[in-house]
């Protein structure tokens, strides 16, 4: 594969690359970072990207490892030096004009609460959440990129749709 190539495959699925590291890190600044580093770890390695193969596949398996990684380097760092995250909002999507104002406002709400519950789950629940519904995956692209068997994706699948369910049951939310 060349960098011509790689950039037709980038153009292709970027929305949903980005949608998946946004939904992942929950911050701009850090999805726009791992971002960054999945494209430049997919130009270092070119000949790994098979473009028959499910090239989408590759790039989430890629940001979801950076991520991970990420992961582990914070957590050691916060146990030798404390601190505290920054905290920043999620842009919201612009809301369709044919909405009313208390339809964007209740759309808006129900996005947030739907965010907040995905990350009360488990990491690994949570990145195949958003592996099927924000990067649009199969079992069978997410097991390809995870390394692990279709029944272990569907299983966390159903787990996280379970929790999800309750956590907003529990809080007082309406199921739609």
């Amino acid at each position: 594969m060349n960098l011509k190539e790689l950039d037709r495959l980038i153009e292709l699925y970027e929305k949903y690359i980005y949608s998946f590291c946004l939904n992942l890190t929950g911050q701009k600044a850090e999805a726009d970072d791992l971002y960054q580093e999945t494209f430049l770890k997919a130009v270092e390695h070119l000949e790994k990207i098979n473009r028959e193969s499910n090239p989408k596949a590759y790039f989430i398996a890629v940001a979801a490892g950076i991520y991970r990684n990420n992961r582990k380097k914070y957590a050691i760092r916060y146990r030798i030096a404390p601190m505290e995250p920054l905290s920043e909002q999620i842009p919201e999507t612009v809301a369709s004009k044919e909405q009313s104002p208390e339809e964007q406002m209740i759309v808006r709400e129900r996005k947030e609460e739907i965010k907040k519950a995905a990350l009360r789950l488990p990491e690994k629940l949570r990145v195949v959440l958003y592996m099927y519904y924000t990067a649009q995956m199969t079992v069978d692209e997410i097991a390809g990129a995870l390394k692990i068997p279709k029944g272990t994706v569907k299983s966390r699948l159903h787990k996280a749709r379970n929790s999800m369910k309750q956590i907003l049951e529990d809080g007082n939310y309406e199921i739609f």
